[in-house]
C-alpha cells in the first residue's frame, strides 16, 4: 500500500466525522468545509505532526480540527445558526416529518447556544460518539473535566429543551 493509498483511507474514514464536528462547532458548512480540508492537508504537508505515541490517529485530527475551528470562530467572531444539511427521514406522515424537523432544528438550536467548552464536549461524545479518553486529548484536559463537562453540558441541554416543551 503506498502512501497515497494510507492518506486516501484515512480520509475517507474521518473526513465525515470532522466535518460533522466542525459544523456542529461552529453552526457555518463553509467553516466545516475548509476545517476539513486545512485539517487533512496539515497532515499531508507535516506528517510528523502526528505522534502515533500519543494516541489515535483520529483523535489528532479531531485536535487539529478544534484548533482550526477555533481561528475561524475568532477570525468571524459571529455564531450563525447550523445549516440544514442533516434531514430526519421521511415517510408517510407530514405531521410527523414536521414535527420531527421542528425537534431536530430545536436541538440544534440548543446545541448551538451552549458555551463553547460545553458544546464540543457533547459534540466530540455524544454526536460524533469519541471516548472519553480521545475527547480528553482532543480537549487537551483530563478525562475527569470531560466527565464532568459532559455531565454539565447534558444538563443544560435538557433544561434548554424543557424551556422549548420538547422533553
Amino acid at each position: 500500500m503506498t502512501d497515497a493509498d494510507t492518506f486516501t483511507a484515512l480520509y475517507r474514514q474521518n473526513s465525515s466525522g470532522i466535518y460533522r464536528f466542525a459544523l456542529h462547532m461552529s453552526g457555518s458548512a463553509e467553516v466545516a468545509e475548509e476545517v476539513t480540508q486545512e485539517t487533512f492537508v496539515l497532515l499531508v504537508d507535516n506528517p510528523r505532526s502526528y505522534d502515533s505515541s500519543k494516541g489515535p490517529i483520529a483523535a489528532f485530527l479531531y485536535g487539529v480540527a478544534r484548533n482550526l475551528v477555533k481561528r475561524h470562530l475568532e477570525r468571524d467572531r459571529r455564531q450563525s445558526y447550523l445549516d440544514e444539511g442533516i434531514e430526519p427521514a421521511t415517510s408517510e406522515d407530514p405531521l410527523g416529518d414536521l414535527t420531527q424537523k421542528e425537534s431536530l432544528q430545536a436541538l440544534r438550536d440548543a446545541v448551538a447556544a451552549l458555551p463553547p467548552k460545553y458544546r464540543e464536549v457533547i459534540v466530540l461524545c455524544d454526536l460524533q460518539e469519541l471516548s472519553y479518553e480521545a475527547a480528553a486529548q482532543v480537549m487537551e484536559c483530563a478525562v475527569g473535566t470531560v466527565r464532568s463537562r459532559l455531565h454539565r453540558g447534558r444538563s443544560l441541554l435538557i433544561g434548554k429543551m424543557q424551556t422549548k416543551c420538547l422533553v
